[in-house]
């Protein structure tokens, strides 16, 4: 890949600094390929899951460092924080669905262990039902039809849920980089605890084992460390108050255990660009 050389690049496909814009993203794979002549140099989406299919045409695919074929009918699943590359013969036809971490985290509650075979990055071969729904998500998204959101959020769903089972199917093997189950369960961890504004040594007590081993394995995974991740999630939950709650600023600031408002707005301005004033502002 061309660039391979350069540091690895984090890219936020919505807004380039806003967040929660839309339910979710589709675009074809033709849509951002043509911008860079269908080569895509490694890079990462830190809070972004990826799921593109080829419709027809063909190409290559880099998972951390793992190269695979890509024809019609592939499938790649790309988690957030996994490093990955393309290249697309011209005129290759599909779709890329792009999913922020705020609706994972609506739609992937109570649902067993299937958070957990997502965060594998692959690539095997699509069904009809996937192409089926995939097909549907770019025609939902790229209309205006009464209760959109509604049906973008169930389709995501219904595609996340058969990428999952494709995956499970096929045998699907995780990439050479692929994130280890420590970087895994603290992803869980995180969910369960963050709200009791548990410390990076409280959760590297739980995993058992030193907090500095703790983000070293955050870093290589995700290229985040132990601490901007527990942050990562805090503020997830703070845009989520703010776009769907009618709670002060400094009601959310408390609420997700900062002591100095001022100091929740600093944090958060440096995550999402904007103050949460200006963030909710924009949301209305």
């Amino acid at each position: 890949m061309k660039n391979g050389r350069h540091a690895i690049q984090s890219y936020s496909l919505f807004g380039e600094s806003t967040h929660l814009p839309d339910v979710m993203h589709c675009e074809t794979i033709a849509d951002r390929s043509v911008l860079h002549d269908w080569e895509l140099s490694p890079h990462r989406h830190a809070r972004l899951h990826q799921v593109l299919l080829v419709q027809s045409g063909c190409g290559t695919v880099s998972l951390d460092g793992t190269v695979s074929a890509l024809t019609a009918g592939s499938l790649v699943n790309v988690p957030p924080g996994h490093v990955h590359a393309f290249r697309f013969k011209k005129g290759t036809c599909g779709w890329v669905a792009t999913f922020a971490d705020e609706l994972l985290d609506e739609i992937l509650v109570r649902v067993g262990d299937v958070r957990a075979d997502l965060g594998r990055a692959c690539e095997v071969q699509a069904d009809a039902s996937i192409h089926r729904v995939m097909e549907q998500i770019w025609q939902e998204f790229s209309g205006s039809s009464k209760a959109r959101a509604l049906v973008l959020r169930g389709l995501s769903a219904v595609l996340l849920g058969w990428v999952a089972r494709a995956m499970g199917a096929q045998g699907a093997q995780p990439s050479n980089f692929a994130e280890s189950n420590l970087v895994q369960r603290f992803r869980g961890l995180i969910d369960a605890h963050f709200l009791a504004h548990w410390r990076v040594a409280d959760y590297a007590r739980a995993l058992a084992v030193s907090p500095t081993h703790l983000s070293r394995l955050t870093r290589a995974a995700t290229g985040d460390s132990a601490l901007r991740m527990i942050e990562a999630r805090t503020i997830r939950e703070a845009r989520r108050q703010l776009a769907y709650t009618n709670l002060s600023v400094t009601t959310i600031a408390y609420a997700l255990g900062y002591g100095d408002p001022a100091y929740f707005t600093r944090v958060f301005r440096r995550d999402a660009g904007v103050s949460p004033r200006v963030f909710r502002a924009k949301l209305s």
